[in-house]
This record gives C-alpha cells, structure tokens and sequence, in this order.
C-alpha cells in the first residue's frame, strides 16, 4: 500500500467512510502493523489541528463581514459620534495611556503565569495526561449492600487528595502503583473489589520512575503466600495482547477489566521507560497492572495521549526491580521479593481475571 493509497484509507477510517467488513479489516491491520497504528495516531491529531485553523479563520471572516455590513448600513460610524444611530466610540486618543499601562501589566502577569505553569507542570503536560484520580474526598462512614454501616479506616477528617489503583508485587503487603497517585501523601486506604480496607504507607517514591511502592501496615491483613502472576524483566513483543484491570471509576469500588494490545515498544516521545498500548483508560486506572496473555505483568498503566483516540503508556515491569533495588540500598532492613511464581500461563481470560482482581487495589491518598 502507498503513502497516498494509505493515507486516503486512514482518513476514510477516521471520517467513519468505510463499510463494516472494511473497517474490521483494516482495524486489524492497524493491529498487526504498529506503523500504520502510529500513522492513524498521528494524522487524527493532524486533522484536528487543521479543523482548529479552519474554524479560526471562519469565525475571522464572519465577523468582518458582519462589521462591513454594519458599517455599509451606517449602523454603526467608526470614529463619529451621533445621537441618531449606535456608534463605536473610540476611547484611545483619551485613555491610551490608562490602556497601555493595563496592557504591560496584563502581559507581564500572563507571561509569569505561563513561565510558572511551565516550571511546575509535568513534561509534556500539554499532550499527555496522567491516569491518577484527583479527588478532595472527606468520609468515615460507608455503607455497605445490606445497609450496614462500617466504620472506614480512614481517619476522621481526613481530606483525600488523590487517589487510583494499586497491585501486589510482595504477599507480605507490598504494593506498586504510579507516583503522582500518592503525590504528596505519606499514608493510603487501599481496598480491593469485596471492599476490604487495609491501612498503608508510602515507603518509597521515585519521581523520574513514577512508581511508588506502598506497605500495608495493617492487623486485618494476612500475608499471601503466592502471587498468581509474575512480572516480565526481558523485552516486549510488539503486537501482543495485553489487558489491565483498575479502578477508572475512582472513587467507585468496583474493578474494571479492559483489554489492548502493545503498539510501542517505548513511551510518549521514545521514552525508554515506558512502552505505548492501544487502550482506552480514565482516570483512576493509573497504577494498575498491565499483563499480558501468560498472566505476566509487563507494566504499570500510567498515562495518555491528549487528542489521540486510545494511545496509553504504562511504565514498564523492569522498572519495578530497579526501584525495589533502590529501597534495599537505602534501607537493607527492608525485604521486599518480587513474586516470580506464575499459575496463569494456559489459563483462559475469564479464569485469570478471577485469580488476578483480588490482588489489585484501590488507593485513597492522604497526609495526616
């Protein structure tokens, strides 16, 4: 297929031209061929761009018209004053200086807004957002299916500012999740899809990473033996199946499985940290586990593209190790062991989602 041929078919498939059969066919092959996935990625946020300039200069060429027409039926007069019509009255030979001090310090303050907002927000804030939930929740009480009411183990008047998914990687109450879930917390509620709550704390924060591992520390918590599923150290397959399970309808209790598959070998602008997946996400899914088809963790579900239909990165699974090997390092008390056992592989989905789902946790951040 040529450029052009490619590119007229891309845009038939954008523009929702294709018939049925056609489009399962060429959705496919969008699955097999990372190249042609990136190249539909691409040219719908080239189109949008073009559609933005084109209303741009539409709503330009309309209001000329409209001030041409006004003017040619001396509905208004520029520069004239007259009691019989409506005028535009030009305030500038009187006010110019008031409007040209207003004007500097309009500016300087919008330039120091902008400066600021580059400083501080996250690189590539403008096309990437992050999957983390930001929440100002205050609660004690909830209450459960048969109308009981429990107390939460999270502290009275408490604020929660954020929150997302988490997993085990340790039986003994380790877990990962994304950095920014946690943010500026030193504590976390984590509860699982049955709605048991544990209380936690946030051992370890690498921001370069955006990985944090959590310690629950907590006397209604009984250590797991063994892990169902394992996690990947050697590189991804391009193509491969891969499902994650969060809880995107934070603060919502209830697990969501959804299914993708790898697109990219590495993240959002060749970041080598992170590998790219064709999935549709929201927030609250950061954190949770990326696996593939043989039950291994192959990533850590993090971010999206703005303006690009389905395109999320997950932090890769390798990265786990290397931060857990940063906290012995500091603190050799420590004794995290990353699960490496396996029951899934030959497993059919609905089986491993079963197996998996208790494992994988919802996080409500908080700083006492």
């Amino acid at each position: 297929m040529d450029d052009i041929l490619l590119l007229q078919t891309i845009e038939r498939y954008i523009h929702n031209k294709m018939d049925a059969e056609e489009r399962a066919f060429f959705e496919q092959h969008r699955k097999n061929v990372p190249e042609v996935d990136q190249l539909v990625v691409e040219h719908t946020m080239f189109l949008n761009q073009i559609e933005d300039f084109s209303a741009n200069k539409n709503l330009k060429r309309t209001l000329n018209e409209v001030h041409s027409k006004l003017l040619s039926e001396s509905v208004i007069n520029e520069g004239v004053v007259s009691s019989s019509n409506a005028k535009v009255i030009f305030f500038w030979n009187k006010y110019k200086k008031v409007t040209a001090i207003a004007a500097v310090v309009g500016g300087a303050i919008a330039f120091m807004i902008s400066g600021l907002v580059a400083y501080f927000a996250p690189q590539n804030q403008q096309y990437l957002s992050q999957l983390g939930a930001k929440v100002e929740l205050q609660e004690r009480k909830i209450t459960a299916l048969n109308n009981e009411i429990k107390t939460s183990k999270i502290p009275e008047n408490v604020v929660i500012k954020s929150g997302g998914s988490a997993f085990l990687i340790d039986g003994n109450g380790y877990l990962v999740t994304n950095a920014h879930v946690v943010e500026d917390a030193t504590f976390a509620v984590i509860s699982n899809n049955d709605g048991k709550e544990f209380k936690a704390k946030v051992a370890f924060k690498d921001i370069n990473r955006d990985l944090a591992i959590l310690k629950i520390e907590d006397e209604d918590y009984s250590p797991i033996k063994n892990l169902p599923y394992s996690f990947r150290k050697n590189n991804l397959d391009l193509g491969e199946e891969v499902y994650t399970l969060g809880y995107p309808n934070f603060p919502r209790n209830e697990v969501v499985y959804n299914i993708g598959y790898l697109s990219g070998e590495t993240g959002y602008n060749g970041d080598s940290l992170s590998c790219q997946i064709q999935m549709n996400a929201n927030h609250g899914n950061s954190g949770g586990p990326v696996l593939n088809k043989n039950g291994e963790v192959i990533g850590v579900l993090s971010t999206k593209q703005l303006k690009a239909d389905g395109v999320t990165f997950a932090i890769k699974s390798k990265n786990i190790y290397k931060v857990v090997d940063e906290i012995k390092k500091k603190d050799q008390d420590v004794r995290i062991k990353i699960n490496n056992t396996n029951s899934l592989k030959g497993d059919n989905r609905v089986h491993q989602i079963k197996n998996v789902k208790d494992y994988v946790y919802m996080v409500k951040a908080y700083t006492k």
